[in-house]
């Protein structure tokens, strides 16, 4: 088993459980205190949990000056993703040199004690561009223009508690954990599997695979904290892996979730993933075609090469101390009835059959078909259940403010959808502008009920399955005038949901 990077598990539950009660006290009677971001929890966590060794704290400028130029941190480590506590400039300005700030998750749970090394405010733009190369679509660039703190804080953590889960607590081992039991079923060489998406059988095919080839056991390793935006939910991957794990011969698989908030950083963040994976104990990782990559910008083009990843951990190697297992595309050989690595096949002369990311996700929305020798009946249960076919999917149809019968059209909608049935609840939501009401649009589609919104709502266009009623351009069923006949609106409404599917007459 590696040594953790730097050559100490910075397990600082352990090392801070014996002035837990002091550090709770000066919680709280402390002034100064600041409430964590989701980001920010996360990395707080594997800070406190030793899966971001060697680090003990939020990095110093010295330190996140020497990652964004070098990779480096200033002692020479390899590091290759600034880990910051980013504050506002009011915050900012409270703060000293050897200030004692308390870290809280939910503005109410006292997580850590930070002591202030210093506040600096970084280049972002200089960080954009050397650690994530500087595409403004780019998830992480937007992130630092839009949502990050002006400045950013250094300093060591002092550690109380993790942060507060509710979910899966028997499946969030820290690293000190796994490499235990690791150890007493000794298991001496283990290659982890990073992912974010649900697990298929192809998934499954390639981590056995990398077992067979280098003999080791497979730590399946997923991010259950923050991915990319429009990622499946991770309470709906957990139940996949569950599935999954089950398939794999009883003593070589285990699985184990991480609280990591993903930066889509591409070449960078597979290093990042690697050096987190060997503080878990693994010896190998898998690093896939275009690993952590957010895929492409609005122009069509790649963020990263296909490649760029599996290089750069490659050219780290020697300094990693854990061994890259390039990711090997397997395909489906339907005439033998198995997976084989399509590097290896003829295709001129041996037929295949795939089923791409995208079309899982037509065929989840439709409810078209989703054969066996792509993923399991378990989990295709699973994903149809969080992911149902149209017919099953919420909607909600946003009457424009400018018509004149928004009263009865919302009536005659209402009862039109209800002789139609379906299994969905159908209801008008007068909203009086109340932001707290208008709130709850996504969470009554997410639940599959048809909403009427009887007024014009301003984010409709931010809302999966929110379509506007109107005469402007940017209606999505579009009105001869203001005051068209009630029944002539209806059935453009209805004949609209049908072509999209909501409805099967």
């Amino acid at each position: 088993m590696p040594a953790p990077h730097g050559g100490v598990l910075q397990d600082l539950i352990a090392r801070d459980a014996q002035i837990k009660d002091q550090l709770l006290q000066e919680a709280a009677q402390a002034s100064i205190k600041w409430d964590l971001t989701p980001r920010q929890i996360c990395d707080l966590e594997l800070i406190q949990n030793g899966g971001f060794s060697p680090l003990s704290g939020f990095m110093n400028q010295k330190d996140y000056d020497g990652v964004v130029e070098k990779s480096r941190l200033s002692n020479g480590l390899v590091w290759t993703i600034p880990i910051n506590l980013d504050v506002d400039e009011a915050f900012a300005k409270q703060l000293k040199p050897d200030a004692r700030v308390v870290l809280l998750q939910d503005n109410e749970i006292p997580v850590a004690i930070l002591t202030v090394t210093d506040v600096y405010k970084p280049d972002k733009q200089n960080e954009a561009k050397k650690v994530f190369r500087g595409d403004p679509e780019h998830p992480a660039v937007k992130y630092l223009k839009e949502t990050a703190g002006e400045y950013y804080v250094g300093g060591e953590i002092q550690a109380i508690q993790y942060p507060v889960h509710y979910d899966y607590p028997g499946l969030r081992k820290t690293p000190a954990q796994l490499r235990l039991e690791f150890d007493s079923k000794q298991w001496d060489r283990i290659v982890a599997f990073q992912t974010r998406n649900p697990m298929h059988r192809a998934h499954r095919e390639l981590t056995v695979r990398a077992a067979r080839e280098h003999n080791a056991k497979v730590l399946i390793h997923p991010v259950v904290g923050l991915t990319k935006p429009g990622d499946i939910d991770h309470h709906t991957r957990v139940r996949v892996y569950q599935e999954i794990i089950k398939r794999y011969p009883n003593g070589m698989a285990q699985l184990s979730l991480l609280p990591l908030a993903m930066r889509m950083g591409g070449d960078r963040e597979a290093v990042w993933h690697a050096i987190i994976r060997k503080n878990y104990g693994a010896t190998h990782f898998i690093v896939g075609r275009d690993h952590a990559g957010p895929g492409k910008n609005s122009a069509g083009v790649d963020f990263y090469g296909a490649y760029d990843a599996q290089e750069l951990v490659e050219s780290y190697k020697n300094e990693l101390g854990i061994e890259v297992v390039p990711f090997r595309m397997v395909t489906y050989l339907p005439e033998e009835d198995r997976y084989a690595p399509i590097d290896q096949i003829d295709l001129s002369t041996t037929s295949t059959l795939n089923i791409s990311g995208t079309e899982l996700r037509n065929r989840l929305r439709s409810g078209g078909p989703i054969p066996e020798w792509f993923s399991y009946p378990e989990v295709v249960k699973i994903l149809r259940e969080s992911n149902p076919p149209r017919p099953k999917q919420g909607f909600a149809i946003v009457l424009s403010s400018s018509l004149k019968s928004n009263k009865q059209l919302s009536t005659a909608l209402l009862t039109t959808f209800l002789q139609f049935g379906g299994g969905r609840h159908f209801k008008v939501l007068e909203h009086n502008n109340d932001a707290n009401v208008l709130g709850l649009v996504p969470d009554f589609i997410s639940s599959g009920a048809g909403l009427i919104i009887p007024s014009q709502y301003e984010k409709w266009n931010s809302v999966s399955n929110a379509y506007l009623v109107g005469t402007s351009e940017d209606a999505d069923i579009t009105l001869d005038s203001d005051d068209e006949a009630v029944l002539h609106v209806v059935q453009k409404v209805v004949l609209f949901l049908e072509d999209h599917g909501f409805f099967t007459f």
